[in-house]
């Protein structure tokens, strides 16, 4: 705050600092506070803030709910649309514009609520998931059940009630959640899902499941009307019977679980067996199995008798098979022997073929035709190297009489200069000049002492 001196002026203020104690007064006298009105001019620019107007019948005021609040609701704001702000008061400073700044939005009264009810359902129900042929069927026996519901709630009390007095053999696992409140959808979404994760892994072999509270206002009931509920119940694996309320209450989880029971008690009811029922089934199962068992052993005893007289003394048997094998063994060694003379003839047959064509004498024609090419080959050897020889002596001759050597055992010599060069001309030296002198048999190194 600004301090005002006791005596003179009061000081001048700009916009600016008018605008920052306004908006300084406002914030520090007003807590949060709630709202309800009419939502108009609803904005949401690329930033992710929503800008709006709240208004009734008499007034309005500019509300402003930022990205980092708006983008957890439930709820977006529309034109027309009745809701209720958890909200701070404040001012804008840059255009001294008073506004509310919401924390957080709901829609008002119970009719905001079950127009969203009916929203969600005749989105639901276009999509075709309430339909009877896209439900599955329950197990004939759930031996192992999970239960989606809040722990200390007069449901649960109820389900387990009933399944012990029903069927007290059954394995209930209760998945613990919330069942009202902004959590709650969340948490049964998030069970339904683990639930068929432990399924699939094998750490829990869950028959079916249940999702079930006790009665309440639609206010109460509102996280079984929730999307993400039932995309997840719509998305489990595993069969999800829906209780939710009392008989009256009808929620959207009802409408897309594949079973609905009308209480927690119905539907662990239609859950188990009855196990008296059992017992009885059991009885007759067992009156029938002894029947059918009287049956098989008279008709045993029956066949027993008729193979009894068929049957024939073992001795008998031993005594033709004996006689069987004397035959096979007679037949055997006459088929050996009849064998064995066509496989000798067959031998003699090709013993004399390949005396026939015995290779001996091809052998010694090819030696004689490998001698005369080895004679024929050193006579042409020769003659060739006498060839080479000839002409190597004739080649020699003529690089002997074109070869500078033999000019230079003449008395001839070569001159050089100092860089190399071959002197041709006496007009390319000069008095003292170097030159090297190559003769037949050495060089000399030469100093020029005059030219002509």
């Amino acid at each position: 705050m600004l301090q005002h001196p006791t005596s003179g002026n009061p000081p001048t203020l700009t916009v600016g600092q008018l605008n920052r104690e306004a908006r300084r007064l406002l914030e520090s006298h007003f807590d949060y506070i709630w709202v309800e009105g009419e939502v108009s001019n609803f904005a949401a620019p690329s930033s992710g803030h929503w800008y709006f107007s709240l208004k009734d019948s008499g007034a309005q005021v500019r509300c402003a709910m930022f990205r980092n609040r708006n983008q957890h609701m439930r709820v977006t704001p529309a034109n027309g649309m009745a809701i209720r702000l958890r909200c701070r008061v404040s001012l804008y400073e840059g255009r001294g514009e008073f506004q509310l700044i919401v924390e957080h939005l709901e829609h008002a009264g119970a009719g905001a609520l079950q127009a969203a009810f009916e929203r969600l359902r005749d989105k639901l129900q276009a999509e075709g998931l309430f339909a009877p042929e896209r439900k599955r069927a329950l197990p004939a026996e759930v031996r192992t059940l999970g239960v989606i519901t809040s722990p200390t709630g007069a449901a649960i009390h109820d389900v387990l009630t009933v399944l012990q007095r029903r069927c007290p053999a059954m394995r209930v696992f209760l998945l613990p959640v919330a069942v009202q409140g902004e959590a709650a959808a969340g948490e049964i979404s998030a069970a339904i899902a683990r639930a068929n994760r432990w399924q699939a892994a094998g750490d829990v072999p869950f028959d079916a499941l249940l999702v079930t509270r006790g009665g309440g206002s639609l206010e109460d009931l509102w996280a079984f009307n929730e999307e993400v509920v039932a995309r997840a119940i719509v998305a489990s694996a595993l069969p999800v019977v829906s209780a939710v309320g009392h008989e009256v209450d009808i929620s959207i989880a009802d409408m897309v679980a594949d079973q609905r029971a009308a209480t927690p008690s119905a539907a662990a009811e239609l859950l188990s067996p009855d196990q008296r029922e059992r017992a009885a089934l059991l009885l007759r199962l067992e009156h029938t199995l002894a029947g059918r068992m009287r049956q098989r052993l008279e008709r045993a005893g029956r066949d027993l008798h008729y193979l009894r007289q068929r049957l024939r003394h073992p001795g008998q048997l031993l005594r033709e098979q004996a006689q069987r094998l004397d035959e096979l063994e007679q037949r055997l060694l006459r088929a050996q022997r009849a064998q064995l003379r066509e496989q000798r003839g067959a031998l003699a047959l090709l013993e004399n073929r390949l005396r026939s064509r015995a290779p001996d004498t091809r052998v010694r024609a090819l030696q004689a035709a490998v001698g005369q090419l080895e004679q024929r080959l050193q006579r042409g050897m020769q003659q060739q190297l006498r060839g080479a020889n000839s002409q190597l002596a004739h080649l020699s001759q003529l690089l002997d009489s074109v070869s500078p050597l033999a000019t230079l055992s003449r008395g001839y010599s070569i001159l050089r200069d100092a860089q190399g060069a071959v002197v041709r001309d006496a007009a390319d030296v000069a008095c003292g000049d170097t030159l090297e002198a190559r003769l037949a048999r050495g060089e000399l190194r030469l100093q020029v002492l005059g030219t002509q």
